[in-house]
């Protein structure tokens, strides 16, 4: 991907683009209305034609009234339901399946992902770009701990596998139609989109933004949702978690070779200065390193065919509840 902190915008040639907003919300009832209103106070200068496709991935509040209620004022809205809660990848792939605009612009519907970056999105997309992705500048990024998981998470990811991710990159992002029919061929069950979008490869560049504060409300991404946000990000990206448990094997293995090798030269030169005292706690010791080594791997190649198990039943990604 390009970076750059600050994007300098070349003139383009004046195009009137059909552009999707997809934007999956989770009992989110108190935020819907306002949000909305912020993306059209921008959205309604632009010369271009939107449509807003919003996805109730299963909230358990008001959130499907509070849709039902923005469809009713602006006939641009499209609302998805989920049949439960999904999670939030689903929810974004449900609404890049049913959009069918020339730009699709993922966001979130919390007021996070700032509504004044779409123009300059479409813009970037106008240029040549396939891909512009949102990316929180640092003064923006949130607590001590997220920040630090979040960098130590995208260092890991980065060093393990052949994807190159930003660290700091959001679910905030401005896709050509030919990256969003790329996304939609890539039918697998655990997503990680970011790690997705960069393995596509296409044209992409990279537009900080300073994230506001929440419009009303908390965050709903748990550290249980992070967690296998995490996993599955690794698991699908990499095979390095299967290599780290056959070198530990080989490592104990040599040391094993080792330790037969000198007790085999004190038996073949009958030194005497050296007696292997019977004992179990180094013996124990060797047997339980060796076993957690053992079960760390097992533990892996069970994730991965975990992962297998569940991709060859092909289940959908989403059940969709109703449509409106």
């Amino acid at each position: 991907m390009q970076r750059s902190g600050r994007i300098a915008l070349m003139p383009s040639r004046k195009r009137k683009y059909r552009v999707d907003l997809v934007i999956p919300v989770y009992n989110e009832a108190e935020v819907i209305e306002k949000a909305h209103t912020q993306i059209c106070s921008v959205v309604d200068k632009l010369p271009h034609e939107f449509c807003f496709i919003y996805v109730n991935d299963g909230s358990e509040d008001g959130t499907e009234e509070s849709l039902r209620s923005v469809r009713q004022i602006d006939r641009r809205v499209t609302a998805l339901s989920l049949s439960t809660n999904f999670g939030h990848q689903a929810a974004l792939t449900a609404g890049l399946d049913h959009s069918t605009g020339d730009i699709v612009i993922t966001m979130d519907g919390d007021g996070q992902h700032p509504p004044e970056m779409i123009p300059q999105m479409i813009e970037l997309i106008a240029q040549g770009f396939d891909i512009v992705q949102g990316q929180r500048a640092e003064e923006a990024r949130p607590s001590f701990f997220k920040k630090f998981t979040s960098d130590t998470f995208y260092k890991f990811i980065n060093a393990v596998s052949g994807t190159q991710m930003v660290a700091g990159a959001a679910d905030f992002r401005a896709l050509n139609r030919q990256a969003v029919d790329a996304l939609k061929a890539m039918p697998e069950y655990h997503r990680f989109l970011r790690g997705m979008i960069s393995w596509i490869g296409y044209r992409s560049v990279i537009l900080p933004y300073h994230q506001p504060a929440r419009i009303a409300g908390h965050s709903k991404y748990s550290v249980g949702k992070m967690f296998r946000l995490a996993s599955d990000a690794i698991f699908s990206f990499s095979l390095i978690p299967l290599y780290i448990g056959l070198s530990s094997g080989l490592l104990f293995f040599a040391l094993a070779l080792i330790q037969l090798s000198w007790v085999l030269w004190l038996a073949i030169s009958k030194n005497t200065e050296h007696v292997i005292a019977p004992g179990w706690s180094s013996l124990m010791a060797v047997v339980l390193i060796a076993s957690g080594i053992i079960m760390i791997l097992l533990g892996f190649i069970g994730v991965y065919v975990g992962y297998i198990f569940q991709e060859v039943k092909r289940r959908p990604i989403y059940l969709l509840k109703k449509e409106g």
